[in-house]
């Protein structure tokens, strides 16, 4: 089941994102003492700072420290790298909860100390990422890219036929940096459920593929179609022209 949630106002867009999050984490605390969420890079950090932090009330309702962090996704790079995704999420998030003297959610990231200048051991860094997992994730949190790829699974890579591995390697991602660490649909379609968060006019054209051709085989378009319900939160503009009919959460 696909749902599609759109808002004029990108503060909107971020409270409605936070009261999916928080629904979705007291439904996992009654049935476990954890909240396992996954979270991809790019905006939704800040996506997550306005709504969970930001809202007081929001915030009043979030149980940081039931929560474990994963990443949908990695770049292979040092945790304080620029182009790191933890690095993001430290920025956006963790950072304000230390202002907020709250205890701090587990958070999972790839081992930096095996990371090789010649890519020589990203194999083993996916493999020990994939250790880390649990058997299945409550929530993972996406973004879409202008190409429709989602995670670090791009448009016609060898890694959407992925059947065994949960994380992945790759060192030919067409968006740099091209040395990364991923989901792959194993993992995407043993989770409880998913969310898109896409903001902005310009990414309209590949939500028109995602949501009108049957069969893009665009990655996003490839979650939309897997067993997990998935909603997405979208501004207006982002779905300017979309055949699709959005409601509010």
């Amino acid at each position: 089941m696909v749902s599609v949630h759109s808002y004029a106002d990108s503060q909107d867009v971020a409270d409605a994102v936070a009261r999916y999050v928080i629904q979705n984490q007291n439904a996992a605390l009654e049935k476990s003492n954890k909240f396992r969420i996954a979270i991809s890079g790019g905006s939704l950090g800040k996506v997550l700072n306005k709504g969970l932090i930001a809202n007081k009330k929001n915030f009043s309702n979030v149980k940081w420290s039931k929560w474990e962090v994963y990443f949908s996704d990695e770049r292979l790079v040092p945790l304080d790298h620029e182009d790191s995704n933890y690095g993001l999420f430290n920025e956006m998030v963790l950072k304000s909860l230390r202002e907020h003297n709250v205890e701090l959610p587990e958070v999972f990231t790839i081992d930096e100390s095996l990371l090789a200048a010649d890519g020589s051991t990203d194999d083993k860094i996916a493999s020990d990422y994939e250790d880390k997992l649990p058997e299945a994730l409550d929530l993972i949190l996406l973004g879409c890219g202008p190409d429709g790829h989602t995670c670090s699974l791009f448009p016609g890579h060898k890694l959407l036929s992925e059947k065994s591995r949960r994380i992945a390697y790759l060192q030919d991602s067409p968006k740099p940096p091209p040395r990364r660490v991923t989901f792959t649909f194993p993992v995407l379609f043993n989770s409880k459920n998913i969310a898109f968060v896409a903001e902005g006019a310009g990414k309209a054209p590949v939500l028109s593929q995602i949501f009108e051709e049957k069969d893009s085989g665009l990655p996003c378009e490839l979650v939309n179609k897997g067993p997990v319900p998935v909603s997405w939160f979208v501004n207006d503009p982002a779905v300017q022209g979309v055949p699709v009919t959005p409601t509010k959460y």
